[in-house]
């Protein structure tokens, strides 16, 4: 795995892995079940990621529609590749909805719904909280 998967916390975080992908539950919960979706390889520029890649990002997105909709019934799904600190091609994953949503302890809002998701805001899990939610998420995840 490179350095940037590292740095969300794999393997701790993990919640599937696929081919060319990792999806990771982000330690900084920005909305509930915020994930992070990187890819596994070296690539630091998306257009250089291989075709295989590529497509292997519809599984992954399909899953991750599928397990975050069963999780928190979300009303859109925000994708955003900034890689600004982290180089490594990944995604931030936040799902949205109005109010708030419940889960392994941890109840939180989307405090900017329907604007732009304030990742200032973000509430950094503590390691039981880590486990409870990646497991809760691993749980929903659709069977490959």
């Amino acid at each position: 795995m490179n350095e940037t998967i590292v740095k969300f916390g794999y393997p701790a975080t993990l919640i599937r892995e696929y081919d060319h992908w990792a999806v990771l539950l982000r330690p900084a919960q920005v909305t509930l079940a915020s994930l992070v979706l990187a890819a596994k390889s070296d690539v630091t520029d998306f257009g250089d990621l291989s075709p295989a890649a590529f497509a292997g990002l519809k599984q992954a997105t399909a899953d991750i529609a599928s397990a975050l909709g069963k999780a928190v019934s979300h009303a859109k799904l925000n994708y955003l590749m900034l890689m600004m600190v982290d180089p490594h091609v990944h995604f931030h994953v936040f799902p949205r909805y109005e109010g708030e949503r419940e889960a392994g302890g941890l109840t939180l809002a989307d405090p900017s719904w329907p604007g732009p998701p304030d990742l200032g805001k973000a509430r950094k899990l503590d390691d039981g909280e880590i486990v409870r939610l990646r497991d809760w998420l691993s749980d929903l995840w659709p069977d490959q």
